[in-house]
This record gives C-alpha cells, sequence and structure tokens, in this order.
C-alpha cells in the first residue's frame, strides 16, 4: 500500500514537471510585440509575434517590448526663458520601440530616460526663447525637442515620433501684464478700424459729391449743345425758307405782269408805313414829293431793278 502511494505521488510530480516544461518551452508573442531570449544569462535572439519552443530551463525570456506608439506624460517643470521670465511647461511625448535588442541593453529605462531628457531638452529651448515667442512658436520649439530627443535616443533603439506642449503656465503677475497689454492692443485695434471706417466714409461722401458735379456738368453741357444744335438748325431752317421766298418772289417778278404787282405793293408798303409814322409822332415829317406818290413808288420800283441784277 505505502509502495503505491510512493509510486502515484512520483507519477503525479512526474506530470506537473512535464507540465511546467511544456510551459516554458511554448511561448505565443502577441501581435506587434517582441520577445528578448537570453540562453544561460547571454543575449540569444529576439522572438517575432507568433508561437515559439524554447529550451526548458535554458532560454528565458529576458524582456517583453511592444512595437506601438507608447504615450509618455512629461510632468510639469519650471523654466526660464530669455527675458528672464519663469513659465510652467508640460508635454506630451510619443515614442516608439524600433529595436528590442538596443532598448533591452541600451539602457536601463527608456521610458524615463526619454521623458528627463524632454525636460532638460525643454529647458534649454525655452531659455532661448523670449516670452511672447513660446506662444506663437510652439511648433518650432515642439521640433527642436523632437530634433534633440531623436538624436540621443537613437542609441537606445527607439524613434521619437513627435512632442507635443500640453501647457504653458505663467506667473499672476505676467498674466496681469498680458491681459493688459491685450487689452491695449484691442482698443488699438479698434481705435483703427473705427477711424478707417470714420475715412472711407468721408472718401465715399467725397466721391459722391464729385460724381455728383461731374454728372451735373455733364448734363449742362449736353443740354448746352442740345440748344445750340436747336438753334443752329433753326437758323439754318429760317435762312433756308427766306432764300426760297425770295427765290419765289424773283420767279413771281419776272412773270408777266409781276412788274406791276411789285409796284402796286411798294406804294401799299410806302403809304401804310408812312401813316404809322403820323400816328406814332407828335411832329410829322412830310415828303417834299407827297403828292407824287408814284414818282417815289417808280424809284423804289428802280432801286429794286437794281437789286435784283
Amino acid at each position: 500500500m505505502e509502495q503505491l502511494d510512493i509510486q502515484t505521488v512520483l507519477t503525479l510530480g512526474f506530470a506537473i514537471a512535464v507540465v511546467i516544461t511544456i510551459l516554458k518551452s511554448a511561448r505565443v508573442v502577441p501581435q506587434r510585440s517582441n520577445v528578448v531570449i537570453e540562453r544561460l544569462g547571454k543575449y540569444s535572439r529576439t522572438l517575432d509575434s507568433g508561437f515559439h519552443i524554447l529550451i526548458p530551463f535554458i532560454d528565458k525570456v529576458a524582456y517583453t517590448h511592444t512595437l506601438k506608439e507608447e504615450v509618455i506624460d512629461v510632468p510639469r517643470q519650471t523654466c526660464v526663458t530669455k527675458d528672464n521670465i519663469q513659465v510652467g511647461i508640460d508635454g506630451i511625448l510619443y515614442i516608439q520601440v524600433i529595436d528590442p535588442h538596443k532598448a533591452s541593453y541600451g539602457i536601463n529605462d527608456y521610458r524615463y530616460a526619454a521623458s528627463q531628457l524632454a525636460q532638460t531638452t525643454m529647458r534649454s529651448v525655452i531659455g532661448q526663447t523670449d516670452l511672447d515667442k513660446t506662444f506663437e512658436e510652439r511648433a518650432k520649439i515642439n521640433e527642436e525637442v523632437v530634433r534633440a530627443l531623436d538624436d540621443a535616443a537613437a542609441p537606445w533603439g527607439v524613434k521619437v515620433l513627435r512632442y507635443e506642449i500640453a501647457d504653458i503656465e505663467l506667473p499672476v503677475s505676467i498674466k496681469d501684464a498680458l491681459e493688459q497689454q491685450m487689452r491695449a492692443e484691442r482698443e488699438r485695434r479698434a481705435a483703427i478700424a473705427k477711424s478707417e471706417g470714420e475715412r472711407q466714409a468721408m472718401i465715399n461722401v467725397s466721391e459722391g459729391q464729385k460724381q455728383e458735379v461731374i454728372n451735373l456738368s455733364e448734363a449742362d453741357k449736353t443740354r448746352q449743345i442740345n440748344e445750340a444744335e436747336g438753334r443752329a438748325k433753326e437758323i439754318e431752317l429760317i435762312a433756308i425758307a427766306t432764300a426760297e421766298g425770295i427765290r419765289q418772289i424773283a420767279e413771281a417778278i419776272n412773270q408777266p405782269g409781276g412788274q406791276n404787282a411789285v409796284n402796286l405793293r411798294v406804294a401799299e408798303q410806302y403809304v401804310k408805313e408812312f401813316g404809322n409814322l403820323a400816328k406814332t409822332n407828335n411832329s410829322m415829317i412830310v415828303p417834299v414829293e407827297l403828292a407824287n406818290i408814284g414818282g417815289a413808288v417808280a424809284g423804289l420800283t428802280e432801286i429794286l431793278k437794281t437789286v435784283q441784277k
């Protein structure tokens, strides 16, 4: 009975040993991960994702690294700007393991080292920058930090992808001064905008008045031109009508009996105008040859013939 119990215990112990051996020898590496294997305390190989068999009690998993991008919170630190202003800055660092062997044996803790190096680099960069530019040139500061960290982290098998400043904390006195400066700047911009608006309004009014004067002068010019053209046309028509009337009179005179009609017409006008002269004047001028109206008419007729020739 005792011999059976001993045999059972040995069998159970052997089974446990086999299970432990299998567990020690089989290794499943997750996706986007690498496992560093040491054999008898010395680096052996790096296992990629998948199923792997190890030699029990000889091979040992020394380090496990993720190849995913890691986010490290860089603690807040006090930095002094180029113009001697203390500011509190914290940031976020993005890194990725690209060489598991170097990440295992190149440095003890690459995460802590990257965080500390980011702080020291940030202090150095801020010390070369004025306070105003720390807000304006965040992208440039981030690039300088990434460049310095990437050069230093290359022997560690780590790639520094980017660094972002999370927050910049200013002293209370500096905040008040900046607020006053911003308020003054806003007021200055408002005053400039108001003056520019008034100036533009005055320009618009003057331009409107100028255009109005131009339009009135153009209208007056057009009116004068139209009136002149109308008068010229009127004179031309009168001249044409007068010439046509004279021509018709000349033709009528040359017709049979025309000369007698002219003499009669001249005599009638002579008597009519002489009668009007007698009505409008107190003193009356009487021609010497008043009785010889026919002679006067004949004289006028001779004058007309001369003009006609």
